[in-house]
């Protein structure tokens, strides 16, 4: 199976494409999900955040479909949008700036930037950020939950949740979160009891009315050099309690992520570069079942 590794600001996955070969989604069948856990192995496999198929779609120009590093599928990702479509379009699937991807999420817009055939920067209209607890799944009462007191850790926080078409719990810290024990903190929230489906955890110090310094972990993978729906749900929180304007620059592990929220439209735009890692050919037996 041929297989592009590529990365948005660090969050790396393995691309297939199985739009120019169609039989592989038939051949990777309902459930990759033991695939992507395979591929994702740093030592004994390709080493990933995930697994990321693209494919044909009835309802737009390209579809994706996400696996996390533990084979539970992940609804949506700003950053793999982003290299899928740098992909689409320096690989000759499309010659559109302006495409349309199918996700968990529903139908996203993406426009590339493109300079001497090449595909520098992407920006993704990431759609309207849901509040109410049960949009999320958050176990809370009330219409949102903005700067809600939670125990984690031995710890007590402070968290605004969002939803990005996936989860989110922003925390925000007075201090530059590399100090964080994110190894211990991640997985208490993660897992944590008010969160039925787990959670994306992003640990956010804010720098200025532009600018916000964050680390995440995220649901099903761990911590990541970067999330761009977390990035969209930290400066969509920092907003609601007053502490940025609209937008802002996140400044994350693996790079910058600038994130607009529009006060019109209710939407959020995401815009960030993508770059390609390597091609290759996984010889993992039956597609890592074996």
């Amino acid at each position: 199976m041929r297989f592009t590794k590529m990365h948005g600001t660090g969050n790396d996955y393995v691309y297939v494409d199985c739009v120019r070969e169609p039989q592989l989604s038939q051949q990777l069948g309902p459930d990759p999900s033991a695939l992507a856990v395979a591929i994702s192995r740093p030592h004994v496999g390709i080493g990933a955040d995930g697994l990321v198929l693209i494919a044909s779609s009835d309802v737009a120009d390209f579809s994706m479909r996400i696996f996390n590093a533990d084979g539970s599928e992940a609804e949506m990702c700003g950053n793999a949008s982003r290299c899928i479509g740098k992909y689409v379009y320096e690989r000759g699937l499309t010659q559109k700036e302006e495409l349309t991807l199918e996700t968990k999420a529903g139908v996203r817009t993406v426009w590339l930037s493109v300079r001497g055939g090449s595909v520098n920067s992407v920006r993704v209209d990431m759609g309207e950020p849901r509040l109410h607890p049960n949009e999320i799944g958050v176990s809370l009462p009330g219409e949102r939950v903005v700067q809600a007191p939670i125990e984690a850790a031995g710890r007590s926080w402070r968290m605004t949740c969002v939803s990005m078409g996936n989860p989110h719990a922003v925390v925000f810290v007075d201090h530059d979160p590399s100090t964080l024990d994110l190894e211990t903190v991640g997985p208490a929230f993660e897992r944590h009891p008010l969160f039925p489906q787990r959670i994306n955890t992003e640990f956010v110090q804010v720098v200025g009315r532009d600018a916000l310094r964050m680390r995440v972990w995220e649901r099903g993978s761990g911590e990541t050099q970067a999330c761009g729906t977390g990035a969209c749900a930290a400066l969509v929180a920092s907003s609601l309690s007053s502490l940025t304007d609209r937008r802002a620059t996140v400044h994350l592990l693996g790079g910058d992520l600038d994130i607009e929220w529009n006060p019109y439209t209710d939407r959020v735009f995401l815009t960030g570069p993508a770059a390609f890692v390597f091609d290759g050919e996984w010889l993992g037996g039956t597609y890592g079942k074996s």
